[in-house]
C-alpha cells in the first residue's frame, strides 16, 4: 500500500471521504491498523507472541475492556471513530494500561490522527501527532515506524529531576529577589522572618498552579495565559494572581472560567507581595517547564532550599536518594503489608476457586474478605515525626498505594471485580515538623504526590474539594509541648523519618541553654544526658510501642548511636522489643553535607532480621550481628532425609538470563509497579570455574518454576531484558514447555528448589 492509496482511503483528500471513511469504531479499528502496518512494513498483530487484537483487561469499576492492540513491553493502542475525543481515548487506554504491565508507549488514533504518547518511567511524557495528510512525507512516516523498530527512541532525553533542579532553581531566584525588595539595613529581624513567609507561601501557591495546570486540573491554560497577557503589567498581574487564587479556594467563576474548588488550606491566606517585571520575566520561563513530571520524590528537598533564607546555601548540593529511603519503608512497611496479603489471598484463591456464578456465596465471601482488607489499608497510619519538607510521607504514601494497587490486580486475576476507587490516601500519612517552611512544603509534597500517583494510573482526580486539608501534617514541636511537658504524638501504626543530627556539645549553641536544659530534664531517666538529640525520637518512638500506640518504626540516625551515651537508647529498644532490619554504616546527606549514618528497624515484625543486607540471628544494639549457635553441629539430632541417594541436577537456562553484577545491583535499587524488590528474582550467579578461577561476577534472573507471565511482568527490568535477549531464541522450538514459558529457565528443578526449601545451607 502506497501513501496515496492510505489516505484516499482511509481520509478525505479535497473534502471527499473516502471508501473507509465512514466505518465506525468497531468496522475500522482492525482494517486501518492492518493497513497501517503495510504502509509501513512492520509485523502484523499475532506475528509474535503477546503482540495482538483486544488484549483483555480489567479497568477500574470492575469492568471488562479491551486494548485494541497490543505488544508487550512496547504499546498499547486504541481506535475510534473519525472525530472522536482523543483525549478521552487516552484516558481509556491509561486505566487498561494497569493490568498490562504498563508499557512505555501509549497511542490513540480516529484514523485522522495517530497520536504517540509516552510514559517511560523517570522521564516526562510527550507526545507525537501525525495527521493523515502527512502519511505521504518520509519523516512522519519514519517516525511511526519507530513505535515497531525503535520504541526507545521515543523516551525524552530530560528525566524527572532534570525538571525538578530547573524548577528549584528558577524559584529560589524569585524567592531571593521577592525578599531582598524593599529590605533595608535597620529592617527589624521580625520584619524580614514576615517578609520571607509571604514570599514563600505565595511561591507554593504559584508552583501548585504550575503542577494543576499541566495535569489538566486549571482548565483552559488560565495560569499561563495570566502571566503571558502582554496588557499584564507586574500590577495587573498582582491583582489577577489574587483572584485566581481567591477563586480556588473557594470555588467558582474566574472571568469565563469555572475554577474547581481546591482549598485544603494551601488558598486560606492570599497576599501577594508586590512583584517586578523581573518576578514577571522568571515566572514566564518557570511556566515553560512540565510541572506535572516533577520529582515528588525530591522535590521538598530542593525547593524548601531555595524558599527558606536558612537553607539558600545547600542549594545544588546533594540529596538523598529516594532507593536509601526504600531500605527503611521496605522492612516496615511495604513487606510487613505484602506478608499480611499474601495471606488474605490465599484464601480469596480459595473461595475464588468453588465460584460457580458471580454473586453466589463464594463470591460474596471472597468479596467480603478483600473489603476487609481495604479497611486495614484505609486505617493505616505512619507517622514521620520530624517530616521536614515530606520526602518520607510521599514514599510511605506511594509505597501504601502501591501495595493496594498490587492486590487490586490480584483479585481482578481471581475472577473478583474491581473496586471504583482506592482507599489510601493523604490521609494515611501524619506529620510533625518544627519548621514552617518545610511543613507547608510537605503538605504540597503529599497533595501533588497524591495527584500524579491517580493521574499515572488512571484514577479522577478528586473533587469538592480537589486537596484533601492536611491538618494531621503539624507544625510543632516534636519533643517538647508547651509548659515544658512532653509532646504528645498521634497513635499510628508505624513511625518513619529522619530526625535532625545535632551532637551532644552542639546542642546547646543550636537550642539554647534553656530549651537543651528542659529537653533533659523532661526525659531525664530515659535518655541519657550527653545523647545525641536524634536519640529523643528513638526513645519516644520505644514508649509509644510500650504504650500500645506504635507497632514499628524505622529511623535513620548518625552512626555514632553504635557506641557511648548513644547506644543506651538501643539497648532499651533491644531490652523491649528487637531490631530486625539496620544498615550500621550508610552515606547519606544531612543539610546538604555528606555523612555517615545508621538506618534502624526495630519493634513488632514477622520477618527475620537483616543486617547490612545480610541475614543476621539477632542484631545487638551496638549494630552488630549476635551470634548463632544453631549452626554448631548436633549429631544427636541428625534424621535421615528423604533426598538420600539422590542427586539433582542444578538448573539449565536455556537463554541469556545472566546479567553482569553492576547491572545487577543497580535494578536491585529500581521500583516496581507491585512495590516488590527485583532481589526476588535476581541472585549472584556461580558455577564451577568461579570457584577454581576468578569469579566472573555475574548475577541470574530467576522467575522460579511456576510465576506466570503476569506476575514475572512486574519485575519490569529484569523481565524487560528477558524478553528482548530470551524470548526471540526460545519461541518455535519444539519442546512446547521452552516456547511457551519463555521467561522461566528451560529446566528450573522444581523437585531441586522444593528440596533445598527451608535449609539454610547444602552441599
Amino acid at each position: 500500500m502506497t501513501p496515496q492509496d492510505f489516505i484516499a482511503k482511509w481520509g478525505a483528500p479535497g473534502g471527499v471521504p473516502g471508501p473507509a471513511y465512514a466505518l465506525n469504531e468497531e468496522q475500522g479499528a482492525q482494517s486501518h491498523f492492518l493497513d497501517l502496518c503495510e504502509l509501513l512494513g512492520v509485523p502484523k498483530p499475532g506475528s509474535a507472541e503477546g503482540y495482538r487484537f483486544e488484549e483483555k483487561s480489567s479497568v477500574i469499576g470492575g469492568k471488562t475492556g479491551y486494548a485494541d492492540v497490543f505488544m508487550r513491553g512496547v504499546f498499547a493502542w486504541e481506535n475510534k471513530a473519525p472525530g472522536k475525543n482523543l483525549d478521552t481515548a487516552l484516558k481509556q487506554l491509561l486505566t487498561y494500561s494497569l493490568a498490562l504491565s504498563n508499557p512505555p508507549i501509549l497511542v490513540v488514533s480516529d484514523r485522522l490522527s495517530i497520536r504517540i504518547h509516552t510514559q517511560f518511567t523517570g522521564h516526562p511524557s510527550a507526545t507525537h501527532t501525525v495527521a493523515i495528510d502527512e502519511m505521504d512525507q518520509p519523516d512522519k512516516l519514519a517516525l511511526l515506524r519507530r513505535i515497531w523498530t525503535a520504541p526507545e527512541s521515543f523516551k525524552p532525553r530530560q528525566t524527572n529531576r532534570d525538571i525538578t533542579e530547573a524548577a528549584a532553581r528558577s524559584f529560589a531566584a524569585l524567592a531571593e529577589g521577592l525578599r531582598q525588595r524593599g529590605a533595608t539595613a535597620d529592617e527589624a529581624a521580625a520584619s524580614q522572618q514576615q517578609r520571607a513567609n509571604q514570599v514563600a507561601h505565595f511561591l507554593t501557591q504559584c508552583l501548585f498552579c504550575f503542577f494543576a495546570e499541566d495535569v489538566g486540573l486549571l482548565p483552559g491554560r488560565m495560569f499561563e495565559r495570566l502571566l503571558n497577557n502582554k496588557q499584564a503589567t507586574p500590577e495587573r498581574l498582582g491583582q489577577g494572581l489574587t483572584q485566581l487564587f481567591s477563586a480556588m479556594k473557594d470555588g467558582g467563576l474566574y472571568g469565563v472560567d469555572d475554577i474547581p474548588w481546591f482549598n485544603g488550606g494551601l488558598f486560606q491566606q492570599i497576599s501577594v507581595p508586590p512583584l517586578s517585571a523581573p518576578d514577571l520575566a522568571e515566572l514566564r520561563r518557570a511556566a515553560d517547564l512540565d510541572w506535572s513530571a516533577i520529582d515528588v520524590s525530591i522535590f521538598g528537598t530542593l525547593f524548601e532550599r531555595g524558599l527558606d533564607p536558612a537553607k539558600r546555601s545547600q542549594l545544588g548540593a546533594h540529596y538523598t536518594d529516594p532507593a536509601t529511603i526504600e531500605r527503611l519503608i521496605n522492612p516496615v512497611i511495604r513487606r510487613p503489608l505484602l506478608q499480611k496479603w499474601e495471606l488474605v489471598a490465599q484464601q480469596i484463591r480459595a473461595l475464588t476457586a468453588k465460584i460457580t456464578k458471580k454473586g453466589d456465596k463464594h463470591y460474596r465471601a471472597a468479596h467480603a474478605l478483600f473489603i476487609t482488607w481495604l479497611d486495614e489499608l484505609k486505617n493505616f497510619r505512619a507517622l514521620d515525626p520530624a517530616c521536614g519538607s515530606g520526602n518520607f510521607l510521599y514514599l510511605t504514601l506511594k509505597c501504601l498505594k502501591d501495595v493496594e494497587h498490587h492486590s487490586h490486580l490480584q483479585t481482578t486475576e481471581l475472577g473478583l471485580d474491581r473496586e471504583a476507587d482506592l482507599v489510601t490516601g493523604p490521609h494515611n500519612v501524619l506529620g510533625i515538623e518544627l519548621n514552617e517552611y518545610a511543613a507547608e512544603l510537605a503538605r504540597v509534597t503529599v497533595w501533588i504526590g497524591e495527584l500524579q500517583w491517580r493521574l499515572a494510573h488512571g484514577y479522577e482526580f478528586k473533587t469538592n474539594p480537589v486537596l484533601d486539608t492536611l491538618e494531621h501534617i503539624e507544625c510543632r514541636d516534636a519533643l517538647l509541648a508547651e509548659g515544658g511537658a512532653e509532646a504528645t504524638w498521634p497513635a499510628a501504626n508505624v513511625v518513619v523519618g529522619n530526625p535532625p543530627f545535632l551532637g551532644d556539645k552542639k546542642m546547646r549553641a543550636e537550642l539554647g541553654d534553656a530549651t537543651t536544659t528542659l529537653l533533659r530534664k523532661t526525659y531525664e531517666g530515659r535518655v541519657p544526658g550527653g545523647a545525641d538529640l536524634v536519640c529523643y525520637w528513638f526513645d519516644k518512638a520505644r514508649a509509644q510501642m510500650a504504650a500500645g500506640a506504635l507497632q514499628r518504626a524505622g529511623l535513620v540516625t548518625t552512626n555514632s548511636i553504635r557506641g557511648g551515651a548513644n547506644r543506651k537508647v538501643l539497648d532499651a529498644i533491644c531490652a523491649q522489643t528487637r531490631i530486625f532490619e539496620a544498615w550500621s554504616d550508610e552515606p547519606w546527606v544531612n543539610e546538604g553535607a555528606a555523612v555517615r549514618v545508621s538506618l534502624v528497624a526495630f519493634g513488632q515484625a514477622e520477618q527475620p532480621s537483616r543486617l547490612d543486607g545480610a541475614d543476621a540471628p539477632t542484631i545487638h544494639a551496638d549494630l552488630t550481628p549476635g551470634t548463632d549457635t544453631s549452626s554448631a553441629l548436633d549429631l544427636s539430632q541428625a534424621k535421615p532425609v528423604n533426598t538420600s541417594g539422590t542427586s539433582f541436577i542444578g538448573t539449565q537456562k536455556g537463554g541469556a538470563f545472566d546479567i553482569p553484577g553492576d547491572m545487577a545491583r543497580q535494578w536491585l535499587q529500581q521500583p516496581n509497579p507491585h512495590g516488590r524488590s527485583n532481589a526476588e528474582v535476581l541472585a549472584p550467579w556461580i558455577n564451577g570455574l568461579d570457584i577454581t578461577r576468578r569469579p566472573n561476577g555475574l548475577w541470574i534472573i530467576d522467575f522460579g518454576c511456576d510465576e506466570n507471565m503476569t506476575a514475572a511482568a512486574l519485575y519490569e527490568l529484569p523481565f524487560c531484558h528477558a524478553s528482548t535477549n530470551v524470548r526471540p531464541g526460545r519461541e518455535g522450538l519444539k519442546r512446547e514447555n521452552h516456547a511457551k514459558y519463555w521467561w522461566r529457565h528451560a529446566e528450573s528443578r522444581p523437585g531441586m528448589r522444593m528440596a533445598l526449601r527451608g535449609l539454610r545451607r547444602c552441599e
